[in-house]
């Protein structure tokens, strides 16, 4: 399945092992996070380059994430003992230290099919995001190829822009908008009056 296909659609849902924050083991099942947004990002492996990088800056904003409901979860295709390997390995000697939110094991890479991120060449995942709403459906998906780290910062903008429109169903989110930024009513008059505020700037 194509990524593209999935949003507006819901996510597949999983059951698979995880290292939990406290560094224990669980099975843990996308569909029991409904109720809450999720970040679902997958990345290619454990002990590697890019990928400790972007896991340890999702763990820097996870506060922020969670006050709004939101809840961030990695997979990868290694073991849940690589994981924890990983998590017990100082960020100063190329590990992520004890992050707190869980790392899911995907060693059949059937999630990665399942979400159409799985890099056939390689065996490994793709970098694939989906922010999945409390309904279980994907609203937003974005993927990168294995050198390039994606912004956190997005996926937070991209997280209140859902949480927008859902409030104020009435409006619509224009290009580069962040938290208390004018929206856009989704009209002739409403878009020709947004930008004859804002297109020349």
């Amino acid at each position: 399945m194509c990524m593209c296909t999935l949003v507006t659609k819901e996510a597949p849902d999983f059951a698979a092992d995880a290292v939990l924050p406290d560094n224990t083991f669980a099975t843990i099942k996308l569909s029991s996070f409904r109720g809450k947004y999720v970040i679902l990002f997958f990345y290619p492996l454990d002990f590697t380059f890019v990928c400790p990088s972007e896991i340890l800056a999702f763990n820097k904003k996870l506060d922020q994430f969670k006050a709004k409901n939101c809840e961030v979860i990695g997979v990868s295709v290694d073991s849940k003992f690589t994981h924890l390997a990983w998590k017990n390995t100082k960020v100063e000697d190329g590990g992520i230290g004890n992050i707190q939110y869980p790392l899911v094991s995907d060693l059949k890479k059937e999630i990665a099919t399942q979400f159409g991120v799985l890099f056939e060449n390689g065996g490994v995942a793709l970098r694939g995001l989906f922010l999945i709403d409390t309904k279980g459906i994907v609203r937003h998906a974005v993927i990168n190829d294995l050198p390039l780290g994606r912004s956190v910062d997005e996926a937070l903008r991209m997280l209140d822009a859902l949480q927008f429109v859902e409030t104020h169903g009435d409006q619509v989110c224009p290009a580069n908008w962040r938290e208390g930024d004018e929206a856009m009513k989704p009209t002739a008059a409403g878009v020709a009056d947004y930008l004859a505020k804002h297109a020349a700037g």
